[in-house]
């Protein structure tokens, strides 16, 4: 009994039920590594090899051109690399070959033209190269043709006169070129045809073939297509996805009324439309399209208005792009209606009038382009409502007011762009300062006014501010410099004021800086030479004074302008400014003004001391001269005694005062003594002779208010001073 249990395969594999023989090998997502085993070769009987979903590497053995028996070869989603084993072709029970996103090179192997049983063929996302093999034509069961994401070059020759059967064609990102086969709109069981991304030229026939309700996914876009598109595009009643954006497609917009299926469709950057009043007629057809979610009409020569019906569009609809047309009128109102729209972009037309509130429904909004065009009125309040906003273009138009409190509400704005309008008021610091998402902040050539607000320095990621072209006051605010991220910033023609702040010196990323026509004043900070990725820097028409620095940035003329300056000196002979009068201060060094105050400083107190000296000088000569005769030794008087005795050398204390010196009335020992102190200027020349000739003359001198200096010396000794 033992002998005759059956044996039960492992896992992965199947075996048949006659002989017992591996007939299927499925090793699918098991993240297996290394190469595949040149010895899968010896399972003759097998008839499923399925690898897919792995990281295996290295080359296809072409040992598999030995299983006669094979019939789906899957070893997609690999890292596998080397050429597409020719002896493949040796496997003449193959109905499928997946090898799709691998690493393989070379071209397409011509044998496998022989393969005559053959279904599917994916070799899409490898590196493969030349030309799409015209044996292919032979493969009449081919049902499927992937080739997209190689380097495929050459015209795609007219293989598919013979292939009726099939339902899927993807050449997309290739480098193919010519004219495109007219045996392929023909195929009328076609459900995906995809060749974007290529160079094939051609125009259509009125009537296609490939237009057909079977026809899914049609898309040809960045090609160079011309001519019109055929009318027989309503026959494809089953199109879900239409691109033909990117090629050189003129003249009217067939009728789309039958494509009620269509989610996304494409038009971008062709010449359709003749600027007349009904070009864009056929977007009443697309009301039909329930389930659409982009459309996109941009870049194209569309005129007359955007119509009414347009708020009857799908309400799926999350992609809508009409830009860079020559459409005219107000916005419809009723775009409000679009609730699920995330990206907006109406920009580059000739539209009026004001910009409906109602747009402040669309709360999944997060990109809202309205840029150059001819829009009036005010900024709705309503746009506070955008709480997923952040992108906003109101470039060019002829806005008025000023920016609404309620645009602090959109929190995760990036983008605040209102450059060229008439915007005016003071920037309110809840604008600026309540949002640290910002990356980008253009209020440029408006008529804001006031001070700029500190709260910038709550702007942690920005990287770009032009706030020029406005009546900015003030002094620049020294928040600017916690935005370290900073890397141009433009605040030309305004009036600030006062010097450029030193905390700009954390700016170290900082490329462009334009601080001219301004009322800036005081010298241009030395940190500014130190700004080592600074390729523009325009300090013109200010009020700047003293040394231009001589490092980085100013080392280049043509990256640098301090014109306008009449107080400046030194700087690159460009500059055509005076020589500098005084030296520059060695690197590390004090400035003269720091100097200067120093040495006065030293000389006053020296003086003090000096004095001091001098005095004891002239006593202890009179003193030697009694010494010698049995008198008696003086005690010293010191600093802090003369200091106590004058009040601090107060000026009620001070007696006279010359060239030389000042005379301080003071007391000793608690004003039973009167003595006068005189205090020399030792930076005046001639100051240590005069007050050596005053001590002879106080020597020798007879009168009845004037004690002789050494018996003064006695007295006050002889008191304990």
């Amino acid at each position: 009994m033992e002998r005759n249990r059956p044996v039960l395969p492992l896992a992965g594999f199947t075996c048949g039920r006659r002989h017992q023989r591996i007939t299927g090998l499925n090793l699918e997502s098991l993240n297996l590594t290394g190469s595949i085993s040149p010895h899968v070769g010896n399972l003759s009987f097998l008839r499923v090899l399925n690898l897919q979903n792995n990281s295996f590497s290295h080359e296809i053995p072409p040992e598999i051109g030995r299983l006669h028996r094979l019939q789906d070869l899957l070893l997609n989603n690999n890292s596998l690399g080397g050429e597409i084993p020719s002896n493949l072709s040796a496997c003449s029970q193959l109905l499928q070959i997946d090898l799709g996103h691998n690493s393989l090179v070379g071209r397409i192997p011509e044998e496998l033209g022989t393969l005559s049983k053959l279904r599917i063929l994916v070799i899409r996302y490898n590196n493969l190269s030349g030309s799409v093999p015209y044996s292919l034509r032979n493969l009449s069961t081919l049902e499927v043709l992937s080739a997209s994401s190689n380097y495929l070059t050459g015209s795609i020759t007219d293989i598919f006169s013979q292939l009726k059967k099939l339902t899927e064609i993807q050449f997309a990102d290739n480098s193919l070129s010519g004219m495109i086969p007219s045996s392929i709109f023909n195929l009328s069981s076609l459900i995906r045809f995809s060749l974007q991304l290529n160079e094939i030229q051609g125009t259509f026939p009125s009537d296609l073939g490939i237009f057909s309700p079977s026809l899914q996914y049609f898309d040809i876009a960045s090609n160079q297509f011309s001519g019109t598109i055929p009318v027989s595009i309503s026959n494809a009643s089953s199109l879900g996805h239409l691109g033909m954006q990117g090629n050189s497609l003129h003249g009217k917009v067939p009728s789309l009324a039958n494509l009620h299926k269509l989610e996304r469709f494409s038009l971008t950057s062709n010449n359709l439309g003749s600027g007349g009043l009904n070009d864009l007629s056929f977007i009443c057809d697309l009301t039909r399209a329930t389930n659409l979610k982009h459309l996109g009409i941009n870049m194209n020569n569309f005129g007359g208005v955007l119509p009414e019906c347009t708020a009857n569009l799908s309400s799926s609809l999350a992609r809508f792009y009409v830009s860079d047309n020559k459409l005219v009128g107000r916005l419809p109102n009723g775009i409000g209606n679009l609730v699920k729209l995330e990206s907006l972009f109406l920009s580059m037309n000739q539209f009026s009038g004001e910009i409906p509130p109602a747009l402040g429904k669309l709360q999944n909004l997060y990109q809202l382009d309205l840029a150059i065009n001819s829009l009036s009125g005010e900024i709705p309040s309503s746009f506070g409502n955008l709480s997923r906003l952040t992108k906003l273009y109101l470039d060019d138009n002829n806005l008025q007011g000023n920016i609404p409190l309620s645009l602090a509400d959109c929190h995760n704005l990036e983008i605040l762009s209102v450059p060229r309008n008439n915007l005016s008021g003071i920037i309110s610091s809840k604008i600026i300062g309540l949002s640290s998402s910002y990356i980008f902040l253009d209020l440029s050539r408006n008529r804001f006014t006031g001070p700029f607000p500190q709260e910038v320095g709550k702007l942690i990621n920005l990287e770009y501010l032009d706030i020029s072209e406005n009546m900015f006051s003030g002094e620049i605010p020294s928040g600017l410099g916690s935005c370290i991220k900073v890397e141009k910033l433009h605040m030309q023609g305004n009036f600030f004021q006062e010097t450029i702040p030193l905390s700009l010196a954390s700016l170290r990323g900082i490329q462009e800086l334009n601080l001219s026509r301004n009322n800036l004043s005081g010298k241009i900070p030395e940190f500014l030479e130190s700004f080592k990725l600074l390729q523009s820097l325009n300090l013109s028409d200010n009020n700047f004074e003293g040394m231009v620095p001589a490092k980085g940035v100013f080392t280049n003329a043509t990256a640098t302008s301090v014109r306008g300056n009449g107080n400046l000196c030194g700087g690159l002979l460009e500059f055509h400014l005076p020589k500098c009068k005084f030296k520059q201060p060695k690197k590390g060094g004090l400035s003269l003004t720091l100097k200067f105050i120093i040495s006065i400083g030293c000389a006053l107190l020296g003086g003090t001391f000096a004095f001091t000296f001098l005095y004891h000088c002239c006593v202890r000569r009179d003193i030697k001269d009694d010494s010698s005769s049995g008198s008696e030794k003086f005690i010293r008087l010191s600093y802090q005694s003369l200091l106590k005795a004058t009040d601090g050398f107060s000026s009620s204390n001070l007696i006279g005062a010359g060239s030389f010196g000042s005379v301080y009335r003071g007391s000793l020992d608690q004003g039973e003594t009167t003595i006068a102190v005189k205090v020399l200027n030792l930076v005046h020349p001639g100051a240590s002779k005069s007050f050596k000739a005053e001590c002879e003359a106080l020597k020798n001198i007879r009168h009845r208010n004037l004690v002789k200096l050494p018996q003064l010396v006695r007295q006050m000794k002889a008191r304990g001073v």
